[in-house]
């Protein structure tokens, strides 16, 4: 347990009890863990926040919407209810694909939307069937596979006559097997003449378009009628995506330098998951020394904590520094170009444009928070 002495948690998350998770004692100079302290998370308590900014579970509530992930978030919405059969989102890991899902699902009211939500594909066919049953609220499952498709027959007619879209979403959809996946393409089968009773979304990451390019799945890929992709922040945006979520916790003004934000955008490439955990890190390193600012040197020392290093730079040849070249010789009765006289004169350097980080807060849609199933 902490000491007696420590200074009590003030947020109101916390029943006053000593839960500082670090603290700076007087003598000898070290930081003192309390890990069995339960109460806020560090960033909670320092900072005054109501919640976490930059846990990394996929909080809908913090979905930073850039132009990508509008027309994402759209695109699949627009698939589920306009009965589209098969649509596809894919991206690079860590983009926030299943935020964004999750999203979705938040959006769409239980009286329009009945779903079965695979997250661990690595299933046989028949396991595949038996998971999709029973996240569709299905309890009793028949060892027939013919019995088990005609009770997910049965739940998809009553569900239309409910007036609700059934879906079947399977998020990291690149690790399906190419057996499970025409399972899949079977199940895309249920329809009447004018629509699909069984939308189907497969959500992963980039490999999935691989995947669907194979030859043997031709006819899985030929049924796509929306295919969606995410990818990084860019730059600009990252400090953006720190202002959003830091202010969606109940924040103010984020606590970190510009250069820091620039540190962060480089180390983390713009993947949204990586920058949730070095601003976690470089904020616990921060508070550890008792900085009301995160430095870059907080991100540097968090990013080797992690094992994550900068993105190499690309080198920019200076043309300055080019040997000049020789004017090709003059052949005998060959008229030289007027331009020869300029060959290897004309240098010039390049001046870079330096874009700010810390933009405009982006403002994202608000959407009423409605259960799974009722």
């Amino acid at each position: 347990m902490a000491p007696d002495h420590l200074p009590k948690c003030l947020n109101p998350c916390c029943s006053g009890h000593n839960s500082l998770a670090v603290v700076l004692l007087p003598a000898p100079e070290h930081i003192y863990v309390d890990i069995l302290a339960i109460g806020c998370e560090l960033t909670v308590m320092t900072f005054g926040l109501r919640k976490n900014p930059f846990s990394m579970t996929p909080d809908p509530a913090f979905l930073f919407l850039t132009e990508q992930h509008r027309e994402a978030l759209v695109g699949l919405t627009y698939a589920i209810l306009e009965r589209k059969g098969f649509g596809v989102l894919t991206g690079e890991v860590g983009t926030g694909k299943t935020t964004l899902l999750a999203r979705v699902l938040q959006f769409l009211p239980a009286t329009r939307l009945q779903f079965s939500l695979i997250l661990n594909p690595t299933l046989t066919p028949s396991e595949f069937l038996e998971m999709t049953l029973l996240d569709f609220g299905v309890r009793d499952i028949p060892s027939s596979k013919a019995q088990r498709l005609w009770k997910l027959q049965n739940l998809l007619l009553q569900g239309q006559r409910e007036g609700k879209v059934s879906a079947l979403i399977v998020d990291e959809a690149h690790k399906l097997s190419p057996e499970v996946l025409e399972e899949i393409r079977l199940l895309g089968n249920f329809e009447e003449a004018d629509h699909k009773l069984l939308q189907i979304l497969l959500v992963g990451q980039n490999e999935l378009d691989d995947v669907l390019n194979r030859e043997d799945l031709r006819q899985l890929k030929q049924r796509v009628a929306v295919r969606l992709s995410i990818g990084p922040l860019a730059p600009t945006e990252v400090g953006q995506y720190i202002r959003h979520r830091w202010l969606r916790a109940g924040g103010a003004q984020p606590p970190f330098s510009a250069k820091a934000i620039a540190d962060i955008a480089d180390i983390s490439r713009g993947i949204p998951r990586l920058i949730n955990s070095v601003c976690e890190n470089a904020l616990t390193l921060a508070f550890a020394e008792e900085s009301s600012l995160v430095e870059p040197g907080h991100v540097q020392a968090a990013a080797a904590d992690l094992r994550l290093s900068p993105a190499p730079a690309v080198p920019v040849p200076d043309i300055t520094d080019e040997p000049p070249v020789s004017p090709p010789a003059e052949l005998p009765g060959e008229a030289v170009s007027t331009w020869t006289q300029w060959v290897g004169k004309l240098n010039f350097k390049r001046t870079p444009t330096v874009t700010p980080l810390l933009g405009p807060l982006e403002h994202s849609t608000t959407m009423d928070t409605v259960s799974k199933k009722t």
